[in-house]
Formats: C-alpha cells, structure tokens, sequence
C-alpha cells in the first residue's frame, strides 16, 4: 500500500516554506520573480487559496495562506513544478530545483496571523534586501507594499488584514507600518522561528504519522497555536485515520475500490484499470482515483506509480472525481 497522504483541511491557515536545493538560489533575476508571481497569482485564483503574505529571497520563499478548494499539497505541486519546469527550461538545465518538500505549519489565525504576517514581510529587511522601512515599503518581491497601498497584486487580501488594525484604509495602513517598527525593534521572534515554522517540516501527513505513533504532544512543532488549538488539531487528525483505517480493516483497497467503481458506472474492471481517453473510461478513473486519495488514504505520488500516471494527471483526476461522486450521489461503501 503506498504511504498515507497528507491530511488538509478548508480554510486552514499555513505558513509555508519551499527552499533551493542544497540553499542555491532559485530566483536569479526579476524576470524570475515575475514570473514566480504571475504563476502564484493565477494558482491562488483558481484554487480560492487567500493569500495574506509573502516574500521572496534569493533561495527561499515564504507564504502566508488560507487553504481553499484545493488542499495545500495541490496547490503546492502545481507552483513548485511549474516553476521549477520553467526555471530549467529557461536555462537548459536539468535537475530537482527545491530542496525536497515544502515545509509547513498550521497556525491559529487569530492567535498569530499579525504577527506571521510582519515575521514574513521584515524577512528582506533583516536580510538586507531593504535596508529600512522606507526601502521595504518600495520593494516589490514581499507583500509589505501591497498592504502599504503602494503595489498591486490582485490576489492578495489585504482587507482582511488591515481591518485588524482600523475601519479606515490609511489610518489602518499608519498602525500596521507602527507595528512593522516594532517587529524590527523587538528583533526575531523565536517562538515563531527558531522552533516553530522554520524548522518545522512535513505538515499534516507528519502530524498524521506522529498521531499513529501514538505522539500527542501538544507542543508539535507543526502546529502554531495554545493548547486547545493544537489538541482540536490533533482530534481532526486522529478521526481522519480512524476511517481510512476503517475501510482497510473492512477489507478496503484499491482492488475493492476499482470493484465498486465498476458496479456504479457500468463497465468492466479492466476498463477502470485501463489507460484510455473515452470518457467512461476517463470518468471511471477518476472515481477511483478520488475514493482512493481522499477515502483510503492513499498518496497521490503512490497512486500515480500504481496506474502510470503523473502527479498533476492524479491531482485532476481527483477533483474531477470528487465532481462525479458528489453530482451523482456516489458512495465509497453504502447505497
């Protein structure tokens, strides 16, 4: 069976890390930036991911984001290998860009978004990219300009933001720059560095395997937030396992997935095994990719080895199946 996926959760906050492979650079002109940002911009977009902040060094970047639609393995997959295709395309090379996985950590929102928020936007201050305020409210690869009013990313959300500090625009603006000063005095904010999101590594599939093993700490690293938020977190992790391991111990796997999607759509199994573009077979397969990621638990990069497809090929795959469940009323086990 291939490893368990990695569990998410809509309208959940992370604050996300991805960085060059052995610390290179992966952004070496603006025209990189750019293009990063275009990219970003129009996958933020499309997956109803919010964004509340960003930056981009040299060899790493960071986001800020409410998880949507899509959940934030998805939307990761599509910026990291869309970039990192284009990136080697634009130089003749080959080869991994990032450095493995992205790196994440769940946050309570009303707890720490203020503060993750200024922790993200001073990251080229204090690396020198700007050399004080004036310089990072002009420079144009962090969302600090945005929130400032002075740069424009329609994907952004800054309203939500700013009406953390005031109802009006430019008063709301005045007391968010304040509060920016104050990070630069107050100098790093360990807690939310060193043992927190810098470090922290594997998000919820790590919280998932760490619940497994019957690891409870309600200080993991991976999560941001007090107690209550951090067991909350927890119990959603541990009700998720508890119904994949359901279906397993109900004799569930791929096999009885593929069995059940070939009673409800009509067609025989080797058809919901084979590779083929008629739309039963493509609808067929979808289903099963979808009851398998989202049901049984499988990973989208195991299910992919097993039915010779691409990671972005499973990714819609699962959401059109997602849309075949859901419009005719499809279920994995029931009527």
């Amino acid at each position: 069976m291939p490893r368990g996926a990695r569990i998410d959760s809509a309208d959940a906050v992370h604050h996300i890390m991805a960085r060059g492979i052995e610390r290179k650079q992966i952004f070496d002109v603006d025209a990189d930036r750019d293009h990063f940002l275009h990219r970003l911009g129009d996958i933020l977009l499309d997956t109803g991911t919010t964004c509340f902040a960003w930056s981009l060094m040299p060899n790493h970047f960071h986001l800020l984001c409410r998880m949507g639609r899509e959940p934030i393995s998805t939307v990761m997959r599509r910026l990291l290998t869309g970039y990192a295709v284009w990136y080697n395309r634009s130089r003749d090379r080959h080869g991994h860009l990032f450095q493995n996985r992205f790196k994440s950590i769940l946050c309570q929102a009303d707890a720490y978004l203020l503060r993750l928020v200024r922790y993200i936007h001073l990251n080229p201050l204090r690396a020198g990219l700007a050399r004080d305020m004036d310089e990072l409210d002009m420079y144009p690869y962090s969302g600090h300009g945005t929130l400032m009013g002075l740069m424009n990313h329609s994907w952004q959300e800054t309203a939500e933001v700013l009406r953390l500090f005031g109802n009006r625009p430019a008063s709301a603006r005045r007391a968010y720059r304040i509060f920016m000063n104050e990070g630069i005095q107050q100098g790093r904010e360990r807690d939310l560095a060193g043992g927190g999101l810098i470090r922290s590594a594997g998000g919820w599939e790590a919280i998932k395997r760490h619940r497994e093993e019957g690891n409870y700490q309600r200080s993991d690293e991976r999560i941001l937030g007090d107690a209550g938020f951090v067991t909350q977190v927890l119990a959603h992790s541990k009700e998720t396992i508890r119904k994949s391991d359901a279906l397993r111990s109900a004799g569930v796997d791929l096999n009885q997935i593929a069995s059940r999607v070939s009673d409800l759509m009509g067609i025989s199994i080797e058809d919901v095994w084979a590779a083929g573009k008629q739309q039963h077979i493509v609808n067929a397969r979808s289903l099963l990719c979808f009851w398998a990621v989202r049901e049984l638990g499988v990973s989208m990069a195991g299910l992919g080895r097993t039915m010779g497809l691409s990671l972005p090929a499973i990714s819609k795959s699962v959401v059109r199946g997602r849309e075949i469940a859901e419009s005719n009323g499809f279920r994995l086990i029931g009527s």
